[in-house]
């Protein structure tokens, strides 16, 4: 992804500035982290990296595609091809499966449907849940429940991995058994960024951008 001095400015009145002009790219199978306080701006730079938003300025690349001149449908096709999503809520429906809670992220794409189960069984048996595949979210823990939704995200075979506050819904061991996870997928390729206020998370990260008042800085590349 490659953001070119990308802003975004929600119409008033009075217009309000939520990111101001930045400069940004995370190669391909690269870690990073974004952080930031409350009202930073790490939703709206989530918004606009995930394609749920349109930048009002400048010009953000996703694999190559620049996301400007697409139109609604285009963008959600795009979004739908590329970028998985993974927040601080599980959002699990209570009584499906994991497999049919993964299955249903694949229901609008183009996936067939006799592919979907196969495929969502393989993305549970990817995330270490593979002896887990009919339970209900009720009967997992909080981390299973995380890498049911990591699953989710992972089914549409996405070149980039979106996480908002993955760990913020879990305690200390939860937490450490996600984030080790995301360290597996980035060793197999996976491009990752974890948006995060959580010191110790934002250091799992190849480097970490900070986000204050909308505006991005970078810090050094750690190691």
């Amino acid at each position: 992804m490659e953001f070119r001095q990308v802003s975004l400015t929600y119409p008033g009145p009075p217009p309000v500035t939520a990111l101001r002009p930045c400069e940004l790219v995370v190669e391909r199978g690269e870690f990073i982290t974004i952080v930031g306080p409350s009202g930073s701006g790490k939703s709206t730079f989530l918004n606009v990296a995930g394609l749920l938003d349109a930048p009002t300025g400048g010009t953000y690349r996703l694999d190559g595609i620049d996301t400007a001149g697409l139109r609604d449908g285009d963008r959600t096709a795009l979004r739908g091809r590329r970028i998985g999503f993974v927040f601080q809520s599980f959002h699990l429906l209570p009584h499906r499966s994991a497999t049919e809670n993964v299955m249903l992220s694949m229901v609008y794409s183009a996936v067939p449907r006799a592919e979907r189960r196969a495929r969502a069984r393989a993305s549970l048996e990817r995330v270490g849940l593979g002896h887990r595949v009919d339970a209900l979210p009720g009967r997992l823990s909080g981390g299973e429940r995380q890498r049911v939704a990591i699953a989710r995200a992972l089914a549409g075979r996405p070149s980039l991995l979106l996480c908002d506050e993955p760990t913020g819904n879990l305690d200390s061991d939860n937490a450490e058994s996600v984030l080790g996870l995301l360290g597996e997928l980035h060793t197999s390729g996976m491009t990752i960024v974890v948006i995060t206020h959580d010191a110790e998370v934002a250091a799992r990260g190849e480097r970490t951008v900070t986000i204050r008042d909308g505006v991005l800085s970078e810090s050094a590349r750690v190691g």
